[in-house]
């Protein structure tokens, strides 16, 4: 059997994968847009079609998914996109930062709502979150020299985005394995995007920041999206 085959079926289906390569076009256009001067003004357009694409994405075929999920799994992604919007503006404004910091901090919370109402209740994740609490300890110590005014905003997100990630971890055994691989992996991508993001911003400046976080966003939010489409 095919290693990326669960239950004898694929990870991803036909309509997955033609999703994909446009996704997959439309992040190569942001990406390009954010590194050359020459075209940086269509990085406006193209930044937000990436989640814009996912949100309609998703609107068309989670109609058979159950009402409350939905619509807290759709309010994620529209507070994504909002986040996205929201940063593009930070050279003109700290305000902007502070405000794109509140979207994605929103996002999470959704995500977390919806993972909640998937988690397998005998599940035991005390050597889970150690792990992420010593990896938030290991970067909170990393940015704390940088943070100034943005100490408690930091920390109070860094807590959701490991909620988010140990949420997802929780979901083992209570939903199919290609849900739960997919929505596990945008999970950890998710938080690996936002910690390069905290690095670059307030303990150093990274080579090929912006590749690495839309990269990793990107594929955190398809990941996230594609699994919880893979309802039981």
């Amino acid at each position: 059997m095919n290693i990326f085959d669960f239950n004898d079926r694929p990870m991803l289906t036909k309509t997955e994968k033609s999703f994909s390569i446009l996704f997959v076009l439309l992040l190569a256009l942001e990406i390009a847009t954010s590194s050359f001067e020459q075209i940086s003004t269509l990085n406006y357009l193209a930044k937000p079609a990436l989640l814009i694409s996912l949100i309609f994405y998703f609107w068309s075929q989670s109609k058979q998914m159950e009402k409350k999920i939905r619509i807290m799994i759709f309010y994620a992604l529209v507070f994504s996109l909002l986040g996205d919007i929201l940063l593009m503006f930070v050279n003109q404004s700290g305000n902007f930062f502070i405000g794109g910091l509140l979207a994605f901090l929103t996002a999470h919370v959704f995500y977390v709502l919806v993972f909640l109402k998937q988690r397998n209740r005998s599940k035991n994740s005390l050597v889970f979150i150690g792990i992420m609490l010593a990896y938030g300890i290991l970067l909170f110590y990393l940015l704390q020299d940088g943070l100034g005014d943005m100490l408690f905003p930091v920390i109070l997100y860094m807590l959701v985005i490991l909620s988010m990630a140990t949420t997802a971890f929780l979901r083992q055994g209570q939903v199919i394995k290609s849900n739960y691989i997919l929505v596990f992996i945008g999970a950890v991508l998710f938080m690996i995007s936002d910690s390069i993001l905290a690095l670059n911003k307030f303990y150093q400046p990274l080579p090929f920041s912006n590749f690495s976080i839309m990269f990793t966003y990107a594929f955190a939010q398809l990941s996230i999206v594609f699994g919880l489409l893979k309802q039981r």
